[in-house]
């Protein structure tokens, strides 16, 4: 960030006058709004894609009265969502049932501040870039909790401990499966581990081709992040038929939507992580988008991460669509017996290929053995 101010002070001589904390300050704000509009839209836009997927997999249009081609439709459903009355059950714990929307809410955007949307477009560099992904989003246990707890309500309660039980869960599998990554980099930076995955090995410079731990590694951080973000087939907190709806059957109005706005946060957080962790982030082959003058390195760079993350979106939209639910006790055996074990193998794999190989991919072995 220091390194972004003294640039803007540097192109803009008008803010020489101004002290440089109060610059930083500035700019922190505004990379903060941005951020923040940047979910808010995605998380509109991505409800909307939603029910159009939805529509599709079931043979079936989907939303069509809200302009055209029903594409406003998602704009309609926030008005209303903010104009619906805020109720609070009258035996319900009300600070904590006021509350606990927010702490989801927050548990979810303030993960995007991290994601490396392009070369130099990232709010905050931080080196503990994943470490920091994974502790701010655990906010959303607590939340989801609270709601349960506070809403007075059997079902919201039930609901409430499958969902923090499901999430401490699959946290493990998750954060096992990006440890491959780290490793390989050398640094928990997320725009370190993009930086890593660019070269002269294009497409299979990127950690998916790496080594074949690596390539597993992916397949097991979906699956495990398709669980935690509570996706269809693993969305047992709010399977409308035993919960009515879960955690949050008991909120309306904004309260109601802020817990959606931060499953759908979630969701770009995840394929996020995929994007950046393992499907080369910004790189694309034959193109250095650090190599371009000036602004177009930098659009280039956001317009392929873009590209990616939301490919992995529809696939997880895709995902939920095609298969049927799991049982409770089918959930937590895929994670504690399948999961849990098969990412310590993978890591274990991993750390023995980096070791034996010298950190050298596969596609680096070939590129010395044919030289």
């Amino acid at each position: 960030m220091e390194a972004l101010t003294l640039s803007l002070v540097k192109a803009v001589p008008a803010l020489g006058a101004a002290p440089l904390w109060a610059v930083s300050l500035l700019l922190m704000v505004a990379s903060g709004v941005v951020v923040l509009v940047f979910a808010l839209t995605f998380e509109g836009v991505g409800s909307l894609v939603l029910r159009k997927v939805a529509g599709d997999i079931q043979a079936r249009i989907g939303p069509n009265r809200v302009g055209p081609n029903g594409m406003l439709q998602f704009l309609a459903d926030g008005v209303k969502l903010v104009l619906k009355e805020d109720i609070v059950p009258a035996k319900a714990d009300a600070l904590l049932f006021k509350l606990a929307p927010y702490l989801v809410f927050v548990g979810s955007f303030a993960a995007f501040v991290v994601v490396p949307f392009g070369v130099g477009l990232s709010a905050a560099d931080l080196n503990i870039g994943i470490y920091y992904v994974m502790a701010v989003t655990s906010l959303v246990v607590i939340g989801v909790l609270l709601a349960g707890w506070a809403s007075n309500n059997k079902w919201a309660l039930l609901g409430g401990m499958r969902a923090a039980a499901q999430i401490v869960s699959y946290e493990i599998p998750v954060g096992m499966a990006l440890i491959p990554a780290v490793l390989i980099a050398g640094s928990l930076s997320l725009q370190d581990i993009v930086r890593s995955q660019g070269g002269l090995f294009g497409l299979f410079g990127w950690n998916l081709f790496h080594n074949p731990f690596t390539f597993f590694s992916f397949f097991l951080y979906f699956t495990a992040a398709q669980a935690e973000t509570n996706q269809t087939p693993f969305d047992l907190p709010e399977a409308e038929s035993e919960l009515v709806s879960g955690y949050n059957v008991e909120y309306s109005g904004i309260r109601f939507g802020l817990f959606f706005l931060a499953e759908f946060g979630d969701m770009f957080i995840v394929a996020a992580l995929a994007t950046a962790c393992f499907l080369g982030g910004w790189n694309v082959p034959f193109i250095r988008a650090e190599a371009l003058p000036g602004i177009w390195g930098s659009l280039l760079s956001l317009g392929v991460f873009l590209g990616k993350a939301f490919a992995m979106v529809l696939v997880m939209m895709w995902v939920r669509w095609t298969l049927p639910r799991l049982r409770v006790d089918q959930l937590m055996r895929m994670s504690w017996k399948y999961l849990v074990p098969l990412t310590f193998v993978n890591l274990l794999g991993v750390s023995l290929w980096l070791l034996v190989f010298h950190g050298k991919g596969i596609p680096q072995l070939i590129a010395s053995l044919a030289g």
